[in-house]
């Protein structure tokens, strides 16, 4: 399944696959959004699964966002993938 972004205002819902074919359409999508807000939140709740490049993708908003001062929540429990790379750096 190939990757669905899907908004309400600053509300986006990924549904899909998050991987190295699609990587590029999320960060433009999102470099976008940063533009338009202040605050975002990303639901990964539907994501099927996601490989190294979109793990590091997510990883590289989530700096961006704090960089240019944007309120980002990632929320929902998504694939196994994104939450073991989140908790292992938590717990670096």
């Amino acid at each position: 399944m190939e990757l669905r972004i899907t908004s309400c205002n600053n509300f986006f819902k990924l549904k899909g696959t998050l991987n190295k074919s699609n990587v590029e359409v999320f960060q433009k999508e999102f470099q976008k959004a940063f533009k338009t807000f202040k605050v975002l939140t990303i639901s990964v709740e539907a994501l099927e699964s996601v490989d190294r490049h979109g793990v590091n993708a997510l990883a590289d908003l989530h700096a961006q966002s704090i960089k240019n001062n944007i309120q980002l929540s990632i929320v929902g429990l998504g694939c196994k993938e994104l939450y073991d790379h989140f908790k292992t750096y938590e717990a670096a």
